[in-house]
């Protein structure tokens, strides 16, 4: 990309599952992409449930913040307001490489479904499907009703990629932290970022097979 550091939007909705972005955010950073972050007001009240960090309301103060948790180069993460509509990522003419919503709530999934566009996230990724680039969102929700299904299945007409948060056991995680990087690792590669969070099927060792 002639040179210039992978740009991949990045947005945390008020849906549980806060650790799953966070480690998003700290995967992308490490493999030197170019982080634009969006935190909805309901975003900032789960991190305050789920997590222990003390993170600030500004966006200018957020980006500091995830800069120097994560040892971000200077710029690398650049954090916009639920309606700074200045921002690059409300414009198919700055339009990221890919999108992320992680975690996402079924809100979101119905307002980028229908178009609402009410708030910067949901027109970023309204933005990113317009342009035809990757839109991945990591849902939580259970269980799901008709109305959520029916605009899942919208979305994925049109190409985006639902990518509930239903980590995997095979690989016999021992932590929460396993749970979370397999979440993390799977919208990875549907990013086309490598990466050694875990193994994957097949590399991991199984039990032997019952003969009889």
């Amino acid at each position: 990309m002639s040179g210039k550091p992978r740009s991949i939007a990045l947005a945390l909705t008020g849906a549980s599952g806060a650790p799953y972005g966070l480690r998003l955010l700290e995967c992308l950073v490490q493999a030197g992409v170019q982080v634009h972050l969006m935190l909805s007001k309901p975003a900032q009240v789960v991190l305050g449930l789920e997590t222990d960090l003390d993170v600030p309301g500004r966006p200018a103060d957020i980006a500091r913040f995830f800069a120097a948790r994560h040892g971000a180069a200077d710029g690398q993460i650049r954090c916009y307001g639920p309606e700074q509509w200045t921002a690059p990522v409300a414009s198919g003419s700055a339009v990221p490489e890919a999108m992320v919503v992680c975690p996402c709530t079924t809100a979101t999934v119905s307002a980028i479904a229908t178009g609402a566009s009410r708030g910067l996230i949901e027109r970023a990724a309204d933005v990113v499907l317009k342009e035809r680039r990757r839109l991945v969102l990591v849902v939580r929700e259970t269980p799901f009703s008709e109305i959520h299904l029916e605009n899942m299945l919208r979305l994925a007409r049109m190409g985006a990629v639902v990518m509930p948060a239903n980590p995997a056991f095979y690989h016999r995680p021992q932590s929460i932290d396993d749970l979370v990087d397999f979440m993390v690792a799977r919208v990875l590669d549907h990013l086309d970022i490598e990466h050694a969070l875990g193994p994957r099927w097949g590399e991991a060792s199984l039990p032997p097979e019952d003969p009889a």
